[in-house]
């Protein structure tokens, strides 16, 4: 039994059963992993994969077994290299951090900056893509943290953390009638074409909830993945904005203006997703607290075991 058999085991079963899938993954031939995966199984004396003809199908109730005993094994393996890497030396290494667009814009760069500085020769990659993306990467160890407001529940093999609340503000441009009004209500707000993030995102389901618990049905003309794009086409006249207040700049984002709205919605949180049994770098734990001081190690190595 070999490592990179395991490995091919493992990816075709997060790649639907497709072995093509599974070899562009790992670079490998896609005969090449037929056949290594056929060798496992030759040599364990069982079938670990369903098959119609050449196609696999599904795994075999012992397959299902092999399977996650291979993720422990791989992210036991991995554990030893990163345990090896830092001893040798834990200022030099490789942070990935998957997360969307508003935290990597607006929340992050400033524990990035910090991180940046004290650890200055620590590589950092950062993926972005939805909730569900990047709560799935963390889950099959692609990244070593995962940061999002939504979708991070949704994987058993993540530990989650609180990293920090955040609320909305409504966007709009400096003659809109809505900044006449004394107390901002969702009432007021639901009259105006809105503008705000696709569903999925940015706390979105929470943000609807607010109307919906009020009777209103708000007047959704416009949606995007990030803020950037929604202050563009509030700009351009289409409707009022919300999005998240951490995302608006009073200097940088003239002329528009912004509203608080904190007090029509309920708090939304970021969380970090980390998988269970993982071994952290140092300098991971380091980053996790500059972004979230009360994320010590010792709360943080509690969450993961």
């Amino acid at each position: 039994m070999k490592l990179q058999q395991l490995k091919y085991v493992r990816e075709i079963a997060r790649r639907g059963m497709s072995v093509s899938a599974a070899a562009d993954a790992l670079h490998a031939s896609q005969p090449g992993v037929s056949n290594q995966v056929q060798q496992l199984e030759d040599e364990l004396g069982l079938k670990i994969f369903e098959r119609h003809g050449k196609r696999l199908t599904g795994l075999t109730t012992v397959g299902r077994s092999v399977v996650e005993m291979a993720d422990r094994v791989l992210l036991d393996v991995d554990n030893i290299r990163q345990l090896a890497a830092d001893s040798k030396n834990d200022q030099l290494g490789t942070l990935s951090i998957a997360t969307t667009h508003t935290q990597a814009r607006y929340a992050l760069p400033k524990a990035i900056k910090q991180f940046s500085q004290h650890y200055p020769n620590v590589h950092l990659n950062m993926v972005q893509g939805t909730p569900t993306e990047i709560a799935e990467m963390a889950a099959n160890g692609q990244v070593d943290i995962a940061i999002a407001t939504e979708g991070l529940a949704k994987f058993d093999s993540l530990a989650i953390l609180p990293c920090y609340d955040w609320n909305r503000s409504i966007i709009m441009l400096p003659n809109h009638p809505l900044l006449a009004e004394k107390a901002l209500s969702l009432k007021a707000i639901a009259q105006y074409p809105l503008l705000t993030y696709v569903m999925g995102f940015t706390g979105r389901a929470q943000q609807d909830q607010a109307f919906t618990d009020q009777g209103l049905q708000p007047n959704v003309v416009f949606t995007a993945t990030d803020a950037d794009v929604i202050k563009t086409y509030v700009e351009l006249e289409l409707g009022i904005g919300i999005i998240a207040s951490m995302a608006f700049d009073p200097v940088k984002d003239a002329p528009l203006q912004a509203m608080d709205a904190s007090h029509l919605f309920k708090k939304s949180t970021t969380h970090l997703g980390i998988k269970r049994g993982s071994y952290l770098r140092g300098f991971t734990y380091a980053f996790i607290e500059y972004l979230a001081p009360q994320l010590t190690r010792r709360v943080v190595e509690k969450a993961i075991i």
